[in-house]
């Protein structure tokens, strides 16, 4: 079974706030055009996206750094609803894991408060996670953590990448899975847009 955990890229789509403008327009059509084609203007955490060392550290690592395999393995994920500073056991967390958080706030992701009062996880979690050696960590909220985004450069440091706004994490919780994390190619990235998927066999 494949579950698809990205969010959709259309006019709908939140975008933090203060960010460039999001513009996705029809361009030429078949009907008048003969071809199809549409224009997308859109900044590099846009949607679910995959954030980079580079995002937040002066010289850090840019996507272009990682092999491929760094973007694939196993992923788990851990259901912690209700929680608004996480803070869970990671008896199932194993290093080298894809490990995110499901906490439900994707619920919200068309509303207008989508960015405002996220889940976040705690300082202790996220050095857990570190110590564990995990290779990716995320969530189906925009930011595992808040200005100035201690967490985020926490895992950075230790070369862990971030997955924000997924979906769909409900239908993996607790469970163990093949997860693709397969971002833009876009050189020297500080992060990008990205297709991530879950199967289980």
């Amino acid at each position: 079974m494949i579950i698809d955990l990205t969010l959709p890229i259309d006019n709908k789509t939140p975008n933090w706030p203060g960010d460039p403008e999001i513009i996705i327009k029809q361009y030429s059509t078949v009907e008048k055009d003969s071809i199809g084609k549409k224009v997308l203007t859109f900044h590099s955490h846009f949607s679910t996206h995959i954030d980079a060392p580079s995002h937040m550290i002066a010289k850090g690592k840019t996507l272009s750094d990682y092999p491929m395999e760094k973007f694939v393995g196993e992923g788990i994920v851990l259901d912690v609803r209700g929680q608004k500073e996480i803070d869970t056991d990671l008896k199932m967390v194993k290093r080298g894991d894809i490990v995110f958080f499901f906490t439900a706030h994707s619920d919200k992701v068309y509303e207008k408060g989508y960015f405002e009062q996220n889940p976040v996880l705690s300082p202790k979690i996220a050095q857990a996670l570190a110590d564990k050696k995990i290779k990716i960590v995320g969530l189906d909220s925009s930011t595992p953590d808040n200005s100035p985004y201690t967490l985020h450069k926490l895992f950075f440091k230790h070369d862990i990448l971030i997955v924000e706004n997924l979906i769909n994490l409900k239908e993996l919780a607790g469970k163990r899975f093949q997860c693709y994390v397969l971002p833009l190619k876009i050189k020297d990235g500080d992060g990008a847009p990205c297709r991530v998927i879950g199967i289980i066999n």
